[in-house]
């Protein structure tokens, strides 16, 4: 291990440092005790030469996940801290954060780990506080963050790109640097070798930091950072069924099937993360991107990062895995087929429908052979189109492929802005959006990092310029807000992209400059739309991502991303209004039982339903709730909150307060008086299941004796109305009443029905 010389700078002696010892942990396989050794024996040299880093974060930078801001010889002295050089717009950064969930969940803070994310922007709009702090949330970082909108230690530490992980000892002395993704297993050598090491000196100190996770609060739109959005395509000859929209809701990990009036048809995952096939309750995606139907029934997902493509059959109910298995991969060929091949951040996705390209021809139309369905898929982690083949299909080039197979067909997987008539010697630089033009056979595609709005030939796969980004492949900087011609215009990070047949021009996301744009396919000159409210203002989007034309062609939908809500333009007068859901049961109560036990929160149902009249103008529902506590030590703790939540249908469900504290002056007890609206009204349109969910959620606080523990769980009510039963004659309004007692003690919570 080299010193640093006199006048050499001591970050480039750090990096090659670092990159010697990743060559010999390389060479030592997998032989544990040699590689930590070599890890051990690095940090006594790096100890005795590292000196504490110059670089401090300057005052005045935002912060995010703390109540205040931290420093590196201050609240940080003491721990071993791994400073996470990434910017949101960057696909390769988002790929660290599952290892830096790993490494957090292996060394907590008070054993001595601090990961601290310095977000280092490259687009203007990343230098936003409101956009930092979205992302935060969007991406689910628990960890600090701060915005370096100077880039200051960017600078000061000799940060060269993104991401970059630095590693510093606890007095601020770097260690280690490490460029790129996929190195876990060093990362995890490197810090817990490093806790140990200093460990054994008593330099760690077991002190916490003000952590504060940030939060959005309530959203009143019912989505949290909805991605993509998709048209059904029709069946029949006439296309007369009813056109559906499937939404991808990613921040709250589902997919939402809804129609025109904005009623949601299918909720299909749930608010946690996971990857889980099965039913629509059961089943469990991770940010899903894009979606695509395939006819009126099937819904292709690209589910981001649990690096998968799902499909969702609407009839069967079900979900299943057509490629992936959950784990990233690095593979830029592919071949294999369902759960083996292995995907890395597909993010969005488009069924496109062709004919053998084996060069046959058929004078009869109506004797060829029928069309075969292709998905296509934008493979952002790796730079790549890819397609799954559907049916055995005969590609470009004549290529067979199987029925089920899926394989890289254009992008060599180097991160540029390449256009070439040879697919495999193109490059793109995070492909975030596709849309087909059926007519010419092209699709488009929103290519994120070059700021470009690009084309792919389906008939030869030839790769185009359209609008937007450098003649130079190289140049990945060439952003900005100009309307023009090819590559005259300028775009920031657009991310979707939709084709209209009927006006010739491709719509996209301008994603960071907060427009929605368009360009005409026949002149490649690119315009920005602008759409009005009902009150006469130009709308102004919030880093919308994920667009689509209805099938008139005259109404294009917007997911306006970090406004949490759909909107609906009329591209006839260039009039905008938002596309309000309505909910056949409460939102909030999507897999309640099921899942919110599963997280952790207990689910108490009662033994029978609440029925209601079934012929009653105006009704209510008066529900107490007694606390008995078998164990006479039992107790509310005295002094510390009693909270209590209520979730209640949409459509004239109502109470004077949906949340609250217990009252312990008037009683153990919480009484509520629920108004109801006309049955007809509340009763539910899905005759399957005629059950409408109340949930209650109490988060207690008791002592037993000298113990004091808390006490958190979901009450679920089932009101039903008595639709089937005969002789019920028609009453202005019906009152009903439900007492229930909670049974509360240290080792558990019992619901009874009186």
């Amino acid at each position: 291990m080299s010193s640093s010389p006199e006048g050499q700078d001591a970050m480039e002696v750090l990096a090659c440092n670092s990159n010697q010892l990743a060559d010999d942990l390389y060479a030592a396989g997998n032989n544990a005790g040699k590689r930590q050794k070599l890890v051990q024996d690095y940090l006594k040299v790096a100890d005795r030469d590292g000196k504490s880093v110059t670089a401090e974060f300057p005052d005045g930078l935002d912060w995010f996940n703390v109540t205040e801001p931290l420093t590196l010889q201050g609240s940080l002295r003491g721990k071993v801290v791994v400073l996470d050089f990434f910017t949101y717009c960057c696909i390769n950064c988002m790929h660290i954060l599952p290892n830096l969930k790993r490494l957090e969940h292996l060394y907590p803070i008070e054993e001595g780990l601090a990961v601290i994310g310095v977000h280092s922007a490259k687009f203007r709009n990343e230098k936003d506080s409101a956009n930092i702090r979205a992302a935060v949330e969007r991406y689910e970082i628990s960890h600090p963050v701060v915005n370096d909108n100077v880039s200051a230690m960017w600078r000061k530490l000799r940060v060269q790109c993104w991401p970059t992980l630095m590693i510093l000892g606890p007095r601020a002395n770097p260690l280690f640097v490490i460029m790129g993704e996929g190195n876990f297993e060093d990362l995890k050598l490197y810090v817990g070798g490093a806790i140990r090491y200093y460990r054994e000196k008593g330099e760690i100190q077991r002190h916490s930091l003000p952590i504060n996770l940030v939060s959005s609060g309530t959203v009143a739109s019912n989505m949290k950072y909805p991605g993509k959005i998709a048209c059904s395509a029709p069946t029949g000859t006439e296309g007369s069924e009813e056109q559906m929209f499937a939404v991808s809701d990613s921040g709250n990990h589902r997919i939402l099937i809804v129609n025109s009036a904005g009623t949601v048809l299918h909720k299909i995952g749930g608010k946690q993360s996971g990857f889980v096939d099965g039913n629509f309750t059961k089943a469990r995606f991770n940010a899903p991107q894009g979606v695509a139907f395939q006819g009126a029934d099937v819904v292709f997902v690209a589910d981001n990062e649990n690096h998968a493509v799902r499909r969702i059959d609407l009839k069967a109910r079900l979900v299943s895995t057509v490629a992936g298995n959950g784990t990233q991969g690095n593979d830029r060929t592919g071949g294999k087929s369902g759960r083996e091949q292995l995907l890395s951040s597909p993010w969005d996705v488009a069924v496109y429908s062709t004919r053998d390209l084996d060069m046959s021809f058929h004078a009869d139309e109506a004797s060829a052979p029928p069309s075969k369905d292709v998905l296509l898929i934008a493979m952002a982690g790796i730079h790549q189109i890819w397609a799954l083949f559907l049916q055995d299909t005969i590609w470009w080039k004549f290529k067979k492929y199987g029925a089920g197979t899926c394989w890289a067909i254009a992008g060599s997987g180097h991160e540029q802005n390449r256009n070439t008539s040879y697919p495999h010697s193109a490059a793109f630089a995070q492909p975030s959006g596709l849309a087909i033009n059926r007519t010419a056979k092209e699709v488009y595609l929103a290519d994120s990092e070059s700021s470009a709005i690009r084309k792919i030939s389906l008939v030869d796969g030839k790769v185009m310029a359209v609008a937007g980004g450098d003649r130079n492949p190289l140049d990945l900087f060439a952003f900005g807000d100009v309307d023009g011609k090819q590559y005259g215009a300028k775009f920031q990070h657009p991310l979707g992209v939709a084709y209209n047949p009927l006006d010739g021009c491709v719509y996209f996301a301008d994603t960071y400059n907060h427009k929605i744009k368009k360009i005409d396919a026949a002149t490649n000159c690119a315009t920005t739309c602008e759409f009005r409210e009902a009150n006469g203002a130009v709308r102004r989007f919030n880093e919308p991502a994920g667009l689509c034309l209805d099938r008139s062609g005259q109404f294009l939908y917007i997911a306006d991303t970090n406004s949490h809500e759909l909107l609906v333009a009329n591209l006839t007068d260039c009039s905008i209004r938002p596309v309000k859901l309505t909910f056949r049961v409460p939102e909030e109560l999507d897999s309640v039982g099921e899942e919110r036990t599963r997280s952790g929160t207990l689910t108490l149902k009662p033994t029978r339903p609440i029925t209601m009249h079934p012929s009653a103008g105006q009704s209510s529902l008066r529900l107490t709730f007694n606390l008995c506590f078998p164990e006479r030590t039992t107790k509310l703790t005295e002094g510390a909150p009693q909270q209590w939540s209520l979730e209640l249908p949409a459509g004239g469900w109502s109470c004077d307060s949906t949340k609250g504290t217990l009252d312990t002056s008037a009683g153990q007890m919480l009484q509520l008086l629920i108004a109801l609206p006309p049955a007809n009204d509340a009763s539910p349109s899905n005759g399957n299941d005629p059950s409408i969910p109340i949930a209650l959620t109490f988060k207690l606080n008791l002592c037993e004796g000298d113990v004091c523990f808390p006490k958190e769980f979901i009450v679920l009510l089932e009101v039903q109305y008595s639709a089937s039963e005969t002789g019920h004659s028609s009453v202005d309004r019906y009152d009903a009443q439900e007492t229930y007692e909670l049974h509360l003690s240290r080792k558990s919570v019992a619901l009874q029905q009186l």
